[in-house]
């Protein structure tokens, strides 16, 4: 049943907030993400992909829609403007679905205090994303924009390979970098970060059915996500290279300039942050003066 209470909402800058809050933290982890070396153990390779947990306990903590889309901002600035490594409009793919993926995660958990709500929302949050995203690589071969034959001769091959890729991902870092942290965070947090922020928590009595979440018109936005998604990755895949943005920084001051790039970064970041913090408090402070008034 759906218990009658008032709905969380946010002001425009308190929405803003939450975007550059998330922004500024999942880019700067993006930053660090994309200089982890793989580990190759035989065919599977074992890779930090994302701390995709940032953004799904930012989501379930705050406003879903704007962490997701600020979460998927800061990997493009952060992670690939900053580093030199922007792969242009094929990078629209990856910005549209992990932020549908996290806004999902966000929208399934209606309470941070539970933490099985905690945990469909992480696991299904981020396999939402690797599920979509496997759609789109295997699409591209089957229609052709792309070439792959793992197995020479054996076109099928891909689905094998993606299938495993999938599998290996979900697991690995599904568990370690979504499901875990998020489940040991977001209840813990639940309460405590948002006043810092001069924001009231979600409501942590709000209890929705399955049908009042997965709405005809949540699931058409989804597939016309979905497909303009597949469409940007097969524009990539042809000779047209549109707002590529790949200078090379390591080769022209070596590799120490990367970690230049990243200290400015955090030094950014940090006093973006330190000021949202001062902003909260004002705020909390304005709210009390009204109060006692």
């Amino acid at each position: 049943m759906l218990t009658k209470t008032k709905p969380y909402q946010l002001t425009q800058s308190q929405k803003m907030m939450v975007f550059i809050l998330s922004m500024c933290l999942y880019g700067l982890s993006n930053m660090f993400t994309e200089l982890v070396p793989s580990l190759q153990l035989g065919p599977i390779e074992l890779s930090i992909d994302a701390f995709a947990f940032i953004p799904l306990a930012l989501c379930m903590l705050f406003h879903p829609l704007y962490a997701a889309i600020g979460a998927s901002t800061g990997e493009l600035i952060f992670g690939e403007l900053m580093l030199g490594q922007f792969g242009g409009i094929g990078e629209v793919e990856k910005f549209i679905l992990f932020a549908l993926g996290m806004a999902i995660g966000g929208m399934i958990v209606r309470n941070p205090q539970s933490k099985s709500q905690v945990a469909i929302g992480a696991i299904a949050g981020y396999g939402i994303f690797l599920v979509i995203a496997t759609l789109v690589d295997i699409l591209k071969v089957v229609i052709g924009v792309e070439e792959f034959e793992a197995v020479p001769g054996l076109a099928e091959s891909i689905f094998v390979v993606e299938g495993v890729e999938f599998l290996t991902d979900l697991i690995f870092s599904g568990t370690l970098f979504a499901l875990l942290p998020t489940l040991y965070l977001v209840p813990r947090l639940y309460g405590k970060i948002e006043p810092l922020l001069g924001m009231k928590p979600r409501n942590n009595k709000m209890n929705y059915p399955i049908k009042e979440i997965i709405t005809p018109k949540f699931i058409g936005v989804a597939i016309v996500l979905s497909i303009m998604a597949f469409i940007f990755e097969a524009l990539s895949e042809s000779d047209i290279e549109l707002l590529v943005w790949e200078p090379e920084f390591v080769e022209v001051y070596g590799a120490s300039f990367i970690w230049i790039i990243i200290g400015v970064a955090a030094i950014c970041s940090v006093a973006i942050i330190l000021f949202l913090l001062k902003k909260g408090k004002e705020t909390n402070i304005n709210e009390d003066m009204n109060k006692s008034v």
